[in-house]
């Protein structure tokens, strides 16, 4: 696969400005992301923190002004306005304001998005009505904006954006105006684009229902990005660390801090990660693999996936006191000494605690 089909999209070192003059004011703080093909994003934080302009930015709707972002391998500053509009062909936005055609019936909205990818006539009415059914609009496929609710009406508007199974899927709080099931089965539908499609899916939300479903969750602060989480294998690294007795009586905010803070290292087998005798400077918790603990050259123990080390050094501040020694190929996620910390526990159970942490942190 090469590089553009593998991150469709590709943020570096963007800053943004509203104004001019002395009115000028800085809204992105260098910025940088790459999205991966069958990835869904969901991008949180506080209200003005910069989420929307970001998302505007790479969908081509707003000009780069410093930096660089790249769709499908394309550079977008410096393109000519029909380069632009084939780009966006490419992407399904989907917003808050649902922009339908007041004089058009649903099917009708639904089909002017075909008609703008070229998919064929004959095609077009029943893979209109599908994802109309799809969203539970089967009865109201006729009907005109007007006669829709709101809820209703942002269905329409996600259908248009995903009925041509775009390959970058751009939306701003899809789910705000819809009930539980409708927001379950856009959020299926999503993963089944992804899935199926390699569709890369960047959504700003503040809708905790859907936290679960993401692979990556981005939050920005005061228009940055203030962390980057890769969710299903930060929560597997937080789990391993609450079932340590090392960590029981940290808070899960504490262990999931510990967790971001983190660093993969893929290991071959036969190599030595620790020396005995050396400055202890990391802990490291295993993903999968096994290693041998030796002592004084000879084999003390045998440790495997979830086990951890490093730790004895961090708390003496003595010398490593073994040598650790891979035994297969070895997935580690090492924490510098500087990041080694405990804290309170809570009464929450630990799962619902972490996703209310990774959706929440400001």
């Amino acid at each position: 696969m090469t590089e553009e089909m593998q991150y469709p999209i590709r943020v570096n070192g963007v800053n943004h400005y509203f104004g001019e003059g002395e009115s000028r004011n800085q809204v992105l703080f260098d910025d940088s992301i790459a999205v991966e093909a069958g990835q869904l994003v969901i991008m949180t934080g506080p209200s003005g923190s910069g989420k929307t302009t970001l998302l505007t930015l790479i969908g081509a709707l707003r000009s780069v002004q410093e930096g660089t972002i790249r769709l499908f391998g394309r550079e977008l500053r410096g393109l000519g306005d029909s380069d632009l509009i084939s780009i966006r062909r490419n992407i399904g936005f989907i917003f808050q304001m649902h922009n339908l055609f007041e004089s058009l019936s649903a099917y009708e909205n639904v089909k002017m998005g075909m008609q703008l990818a070229g998919v064929p006539a004959a095609d077009m009415r029943s893979r209109g009505s599908a994802i109309l059914e799809r969203l539970g609009l089967g009865h109201r496929i006729d009907y005109k904006p007007g006669a829709l609710s709101g809820g209703q009406r942002q269905r329409v508007a996600i259908s248009r954006a995903l009925v041509n199974r775009p390959r970058i899927v751009l939306a701003d709080e899809p789910t705000a105006a819809l009930d539980k099931e409708s927001s379950a089965e856009v959020i299926r539908l999503l993963k089944e684009l992804a899935a199926e499609e390699g569709s890369a899916i960047v959504m700003v939300t503040h809708d905790s229902r859907i936290l679960e479903s993401a692979d990556r969750i981005v939050n920005m602060v005061d228009g940055r990005i203030a962390s980057d989480i890769m969710l299903d294998e930060t929560m597997q690294i937080c789990e391993y660390l609450r079932g340590a007795k090392l960590f029981e009586h940290m808070s899960p905010y504490e262990v999931s801090n510990v967790a971001e803070k983190m660093i993969k290292q893929q290991i071959k087998a036969g190599s030595t990660i620790v020396t005995q005798g050396e400055e202890g400077d990391a802990f490291y918790l295993i993903g999968s693999g096994s290693v041998d603990i030796l002592v004084d050259g000879e084999k003390v123990a045998a440790l495997g996936e979830g086990d951890f080390f490093g730790e004895a050094s961090l708390i003496s501040g003595e010398p490593r006191n073994a040598t650790v020694v891979s035994t297969s190929d070895v997935v580690v996620y090492n924490l510098g000494a500087d990041h080694f910390k405990a804290a309170l526990d809570s009464n929450e159970s630990f799962k619902e605690q972490l996703l209310k942490v990774f959706f929440q942190r400001q």
